[in-house]
Order: C-alpha cells, then structure tokens, then sequence
C-alpha cells in the first residue's frame, strides 16, 4: 500500500509539472509574439537605428515621415549597387530633392562642393563662361552674358535657350545642375546648342571656359552734353562705384544721363535702392518686398538728390533683371527716367542664403519683389516706355550700338 501510494503521488506530482511547464510556454509564446508584433509595426524611423538626429520638430509632429524612413531602410537593407552606401549624400540627396519638390528654380540646396562654388561667385571670381542663366517659361535661358567674359566673346546673347550641354539635355535638368555642368575648369571648353529667337535652327557654340571676374561699373562722355553710365551688375561695391561715375558726371559738365542696365542680372537689393536714391526723393517708395505670411517691407528713398531733375534713358533688355527691375521700375513709376529698349526678364523673387551645416547652405526663395505701385516683377516684366528692337542686321557694322544710338538721339531732341 505504501508504494502504491508513492507512485500514485509521483503520477500526479508529473501531471501538475507538465501543466505548469505548458502554462509557461504558452505565456512565453504570446510574450514573444506580442514583441515580434510590436517590433515589426514599430514606426520606420524606430528601425533605422543607426541614423542620429531623427527627431523632427514639435511643429512637424503632424507630418507623417515613415515612408521617408521606410525607403531608408529599404536601401539600407537591399540596395547592392558597385559604389557603398554613404549615408551623408543619402541625407544631402533627401535635401536636394526635397528643395526640388517646391517647383522654384532659385531656391536651391548647396551640398559641400556647390557650396564652395558658391561662396566663390559671390565674391566675384570663379571659373566659368560668364553668363547668368535662368529658368524662363520652363526652358534654360541665358540672362545676361557678363561684359567682356567667354559668353560674350563667343557670341551668346541675353534670350538664347540653351537646349544641350555638351551631350546631355537640359529639359530635365535644375538650374542648380545646368550651372555646374557649364561651369569647369579655366581652360577646359563646353559645347552650347542653342536656340535663338527668329533662327529656324539651333546652333552650336562652343566657350573656352576661364577665369571669371564680375565687372560693376563703365562711365563715359558722349557728345551733346550727355553721359553714359553702364551698370553691369548690383555688387557690395556697385554703390560706391555709381557715387564715383556720378562725381565723373558732374566734372565732366554734361547734363544728360543715360543709365545701362542691359544685361544686368541684378544682384544686391540695398545697392538697388541706395542707386534709385540719386533720382527719388527722399521717403518715397523705390520698391516692396512681400512675403507669404507677413507685412510687406517698404524700401524708401535716402534721398541723395544730385540727379533728380536730370533728364535720363534708362536702357533695358531682357537681360535685366532681379535689382535691375528694381531700379527701371521705380525710375520709371517716379517718372524720373524713360525706359527704353526690350521688355526685362521677369525675375522678381527674393533669395536668402542661410547655412545648414558648417559646409553646406540653403539659398531660399523668401519674399517677392514688386515696384513701388505694386506691380508683380516676377509675373509681368517691365515693359519699356519706348520699345528699341535690335534688328536682324544689326551687328552688319562693327560697335553698333542701335539702342544706345536711340537713347543719345532721344535725349537730344528732348
């Protein structure tokens, strides 16, 4: 009875400890599969475990980004192409294409080597062609050559759309990779199709590539009492300049102005309106800047007077633009000079560079510019009080200057 008892107790001692032991595994298995669950819906920056810095704002909080860091993992975790994968250009890429996405030509992401580049035109010298391009009505444009640089020398003119450079096309290309593929070495050539207005075919021109350094400011006496002023471009030092060609104005005993500002690109917004302040008087509007969601700026005249009641041509093409627009725009509404030549190019926009990284930058499109009534640059243009076309057959003589012969006559008849 005694080891019946025993074996009894022992069978049932086993029944008890098999239960037990199956109780736990089935908790142990819902544990791991509620874990294996809540790992794998975890949200797709969770499982980029080696990114730093993945935290997005308060003020973003409502934006869903996993399918941004879905498409991160995935190339983390297939992606076998021949060159590794560098997670630093992956973040410069995400930036670039996210800056594309806003559809703005001038509002551009410079990674390390384009920021570099950048910092260099700034300052006024880089290698290049010397012609400021732009996105007109969705194709490449040219600007503006800069005056005595291998664009102009090789006979590219403000208007030419550029089609082809070297042998990529530019319909898909940015403005910010169109630049660098035009720009290179000093030296080295690149090779333009173009299309140019009133030609049936394009034509190629190829530029030898060199140092570039942006001109500011030409003055020179022209008979009949009239000077001229030609303004190339709206630097830091294009105001002191202007002062410099002012006092050469008034030495010189003339008593009319023309001011030139064809193929202009623009450049500096003060210098724009320090310049007007020679013409407007003081306090009264030279330009507006809007902005999205706040008050508009107001930029009025200091008031420097000297050339106020100076009978002045303003010439303009469609080369001007940007700060020239500006300048032409409030001339012309203040009626303190008459524009004459070809309508400008419509580039109004507001740029602010501001950096990202210690070698990287962002150039923002922050604001719009319009002229002192109001009037859109961007949208419309300036159109000139008297139109000056360049006819076909107007490089048959050397020099001439047709637009420049019409601004001497007109001011000597008025």
């Amino acid at each position: 009875m005694h080891l019946f008892a025993i074996l009894v107790f022992s069978m049932e001692t086993q029944k008890r400890i098999f239960v037990i032991i199956l109780s736990l595994a089935i908790v142990g298995a819902a544990f791991l599969s509620g874990t294996w669950l809540g790992y794998s819906s975890r949200s797709q920056v969770e499982r980029v475990l080696s990114v730093v810095g993945k935290d997005s704002p308060q003020d973003l909080k409502e934006v869903d980004f996993d399918p941004f860091w879905k498409a991160w993992r995935l190339v983390e975790e297939k992606h076998s192409g021949d060159n590794p994968i560098d997670r630093q250009k992956l973040v410069w890429g995400a930036i670039e294409g996210m800056v594309a996405s806003l559809g703005d030509p001038y509002t551009v992401f410079f990674p390390p080597k384009d920021h570099e580049d950048f910092q260099s035109e700034i300052k006024g010298e880089f290698s290049g062609i010397g012609a400021e391009i732009g996105i007109r009505k969705e194709i490449l444009t040219i600007i503006a050559p800069l005056k005595g640089s291998p664009a102009e020398r090789a006979g590219l003119k403000a208007g030419d759309k550029i089609l082809k450079i070297d042998d990529v096309f530019t319909n898909d290309l940015t403005l910010d990779e169109a630049v660098h593929k035009i720009r290179g070495e000093r030296g080295t050539k690149v090779t333009l199709i173009i299309s140019r207005s009133k030609e049936d075919k394009p034509r190629t021109i190829e530029v030898t590539r060199d140092l570039i350094r942006v001109p500011v400011i030409d003055a020179e006496q022209k008979e009949g009492g009239i000077f001229v002023i030609h303004l190339f471009n709206f630097s830091q030092n294009s105001e002191s300049e202007f002062k410099g060609a002012v006092q050469q104005f008034v030495k010189s005993g003339s008593k009319k102005l023309v001011l030139d500002l064809r193929n202009n690109p623009g450049g500096y917004l003060d210098a724009s309106v320090l310049i007007a302040s020679w013409f407007v008087p003081e306090g009264e509007v030279v330009a507006r800047e809007e902005f999205r969601d706040r008050e508009p700026i107001i930029y009025r005249s200091v008031g420097f007077k000297l050339l106020e009641h100076v009978p002045t041509v303003v010439l303009v093409n469609q080369g001007s633009a940007s700060a020239s627009e500006i300048l032409a725009g409030a001339l012309q509404e203040h009626k303190k000079a008459i524009l004459m030549g070809e309508k400008t190019f419509g580039k109004g926009s507001v740029q602010e560079v501001e950096e990202v990284t210690g070698n990287t930058s962002i150039k923002i499109t922050i604001a719009r510019w319009t002229t002192p009534n109001g009037k859109s640059i961007s949208k419309e243009g300036l159109q000139p009080d008297v139109e000056v076309k360049i006819p076909d057959d107007a490089n048959a003589r050397e020099g001439q200057d047709v637009q420049l012969e019409k601004a001497i006559e007109y001011l000597k008849s008025h």
